[in-house]
């Protein structure tokens, strides 16, 4: 019973780490990896030291104690000390499936496929201290970045565009690319600075004009009308940002990589809208036709569109590009939050209609707006309830409120603090350095050509001169004036046979003399008259006397 249990055995060798079990236990998962072991013939599929006996696999051994433990238990958990990337490599290797992870520990191994998720939301900040936007490795990581292949041959609009659209696009790329943010950044705060001192009455002057009105019979009648323009140097500040916007504009949308994706950008649609009203503005103001009055109404009420160029900032401040991803990646509690808002406004709307005095609360619309201050904690106090039972209305109202905003707002502020985590991680990560791969030797180089062998280097002895070309007939022996007709590589690097034609073999071997072994250093040759000293000799011809 016990050789019969020896014989079920199977021992494994995972990156040094030593692990038995039994064929039957493997065999519990059918399909996998590890299953294949406990098939008849596994040790010529496998890695098999049948000294050892045991199978050898170089992966992780520390997931891989996890991985048979889930054969024998039947339970896959996931270990807290291990990446999550790896982990799941480790289980595509031996065959499991991902579904098979416990419930306990599926929110730990899921926890890196959003932090990635999170991670490839955010640009990556190349930073380069040389200060150029487009030598070294700042070049090639655009190129890769673009799509654009290095090696390829092309004009200066292959070389410059990436260049360009960095200096623009990405603030951390070069010196010169902070100083074109920091201008951008500048005409943003001084284009709301002035739309915001555009409607104070100190910066309005009011002009008297007289219009001629036609009247029915034919004749004009003059009226007067005043109108309130802004400050000449408030519009030529503005005209001044404008020229700025629109030269930032036209660039990115000439040396943008793809135009697609450019077009359908929300802050690249902000930048348009916010830029056109200025130039249709100065287009009509010279016409003097009602329908062109009427649209230049009509384009200054529009101006408000300026005001979205604040979002123009989260393109050089990694807070609000945070907290905008933040607002998307919290919409389903931010829609939870509006259901149970909904449903206590309504609730308690109800209650004090019919619980406070119907000519304070004369109907349930009404009681809506007192019901979304009462819940938000706000409290205008225009609405108040009057008797007892409008009190306590009130006062459960207000609780429920405090206790309905209190719910999801810890889930938003987790997933701030996660985002925001996450890109100064991203942003203050280094930049990764090209490895060191050592090129082989090139011909004509000093170490160029076949190793030497112990005791005889390259072209030490008289008649070696060096690596033997492959190929070629007529490379001499080491018996003087006798040509070698061997065709390619001889076995023992720069060694030739001393018999034209065949190649000596690996030391230690039978020669082409039958029964004649290769001589190892101090050891005599039977029929030689005494020990080759040097390796790199060739075997004497039989009856000849070796040196």
């Amino acid at each position: 019973m016990g050789w019969q249990a020896e014989r079920d055995k199977v021992v494994i060798n995972v990156g040094g780490v030593r692990h038995e079990t039994y064929r039957s236990t493997l065999q519990t998962l059918p399909g996998t990896r590890l299953a294949c072991l406990a098939e008849p013939g596994a040790a010529s599929r496998f890695d098999y030291d049948s000294v050892a006996g045991e199978f050898f696999f170089d992966r992780h051994p520390g997931v891989f104690a996890y991985v048979l433990n889930y054969y024998r238990t039947g339970k896959l958990h996931c270990p807290a000390d291990v990446c999550g990337p790896l982990f799941e490599e480790e289980l595509a290797f031996w065959g499991i499936d991902e579904t098979d992870v416990e419930p306990c520990c599926w929110m730990t191994y899921r926890q890196h496929r959003d932090a990635e998720e999170a991670l490839d939301s955010f640009e990556s900040p190349e930073t380069n201290d040389g200060g150029d936007g487009g030598n070294g490795d700042g070049n090639g990581t655009e190129l890769k970045r673009l799509c654009l292949d290095e090696g390829r041959p092309g004009g200066w609009w292959r070389r410059w565009r990436p260049r360009v659209w960095a200096l623009f696009e990405d603030p951390y790329s070069s010196r010169m690319a902070r100083y074109v943010a920091f201008a951008s950044l500048f005409f943003i705060l001084i284009s709301i600075t002035t739309f915001c001192l555009e409607t104070h009455e100190a910066f309005n002057r009011v002009i008297n004009k007289t219009e001629s009105i036609p009247v029915g019979n034919g004749t004009a009648s003059p009226v007067a009308v005043v109108e309130v323009e802004t400050e000449p140097f408030l519009t030529y500040v503005e005209g001044t940002c404008v020229v700025w916007f629109t030269f930032e504009f036209l660039m990115r949308v000439s040396f943008c990589p793809d135009k697609r994706d450019f077009i359908k950008s929300s802050l690249n649609i902000i930048d348009f809208v916010a830029i056109l009203p200025f130039y249709l503005e100065v287009g009509l103001r010279g016409l003097s036709s009602k329908a062109a009055k009427d649209v230049l109404g009509f384009l200054r009420v529009v101006r408000f569109v300026r005001i979205l160029r604040i979002f123009k900032l989260t393109r050089h401040f990694v807070g609000l590009r945070v907290l905008g991803h933040t607002l998307r990646a919290s919409t389903n509690e931010f829609l939870l939050l509006v259901i149970f808002l909904a449903l206590g406004v309504l609730i308690f709307a109800t209650m004090i209609y019919y619980a406070d005095d119907p000519t304070h609360f004369k109907n349930i619309p009404i009681g809506f707006w007192w019901a979304v201050v009462t819940m938000t904690t706000l409290g205008y106090g225009d609405m108040y309830p009057m008797t007892w039972s409008g009190m306590l209305v009130g006062a459960l109202c207000a609780l429920a409120g405090v206790l309905t905003i209190a719910m999801p707002v810890p889930v938003i502020v987790n997933n701030f603090g996660m985002y925001y985590s996450l890109a100064m991680a991203k942003q203050k990560l280094p930049k990764k350095k090209n490895k060191h791969i050592p090129r082989p030797p090139q011909p004509g180089s000093p170490g160029y050509g076949p190793p030497t062998t112990t005791g005889s280097p390259a072209g030490s002895h008289p008649h070696n001169r060096g690596p033997i070309p492959h190929n070629r007939v007529g490379v001499p022996s080491p018996i003087i004036g006798v040509p070698s007709p061997y065709r390619g590589p001889i076995p023992i690097i720069g060694v030739p046979s001393p018999i034209i034609g065949v190649p000596i073999p690996i030391i230690g071997l039978p020669s082409p003399i039958i029964g004649v072994p290769i001589p190892i250093i101090g050891v005599p040759i039977p029929h030689n008259r005494g020990p080759i000293p040097i390796i790199g000799v060739p075997i004497p011809i039989i009856g000849v006397p070796s040196p």
